[in-house]
């Protein structure tokens, strides 16, 4: 995470876009078709000033008041918006980029037809635990490796592990990338260790060889 990048002002009153199952890691790329019209105010009113956002994912019930003010998990995933494409009946296409970790503190009183909430960027703690974070970091792009040789166009996934060179960078690229399932997805951005996080993304991307070893077509 690049801390110059966000100005501190503007946790104090950040939009959030609350989706269902999506999780925004740091260092990735969120695509995204924005088409309610409070959402579109929304991508107006950043484009015109900070291009900053939350991604915060909806918590399961949050059917019953959908169009309302549902409850959202604490921890979610701040980003730019890099890219805006404004079509003719109002609707974006925006690229987002992760840029690193948000606890939402408190959500803001009704001011715009959006959410906004007042929060504060997560770090990695690296004091947590007394890891070897390179010797992680070596596994996981070994495991990596593995999985590459067994998949098609294989390259695309040993490029990508190499990107983020920091051993919790790596493993949110490569769980944004791999990992599916959104119960694991948000478990992940909530770990500030980097270990807990490496050793987790190492478990998984070796379950994956395993399912794609011999005898097995697909990633499950």
């Amino acid at each position: 995470m690049d801390d110059e990048e966000i100005p501190p002002a503007a946790l104090d009153e950040l939009a959030i876009f609350p989706l269902p199952d999506l999780v925004l890691f740091p260092n990735a790329l969120l695509p995204l078709h924005i088409f309610e019209p409070r959402y579109r105010d929304l991508i107006a009113d950043i484009l015109a000033g900070s291009r900053l956002l939350a991604v915060a994912r909806l918590r399961p019930g949050y059917d019953a008041d959908y169009y309302g003010r549902p409850p959202v998990y604490a921890v979610a995933g701040i980003g730019r918006c890099i890219s805006a494409d404004p079509l003719p009946d109002g609707r974006y296409n925006i690229m987002v980029r992760g840029l690193g970790r948000f606890h939402i503190d408190a959500e803001l009183a009704p001011a715009k037809a959006y959410r906004q909430v007042r929060g504060r960027l997560l770090g990695d703690d690296r004091t947590l635990r007394a890891v070897d974070l390179d010797d992680l970091h070596r596994e996981l792009l070994a495991v990596c490796d593995r999985l590459a040789d067994l998949v098609p166009e294989g390259d695309p996934l040993r490029q990508l592990t190499r990107v983020i060179p920091t051993p919790g960078g790596c493993a949110d690229v490569v769980a944004s990338a791999l990992v599916r399932d959104p119960d694991f997805r948000q478990n992940l951005l909530e770990l500030l260790d980097p270990g807990d996080r490496l050793e987790q993304v190492v478990e998984y991307v070796s379950m994956l060889v395993g399912q794609f070893g011999p005898g097995n077509r697909t990633l499950n």
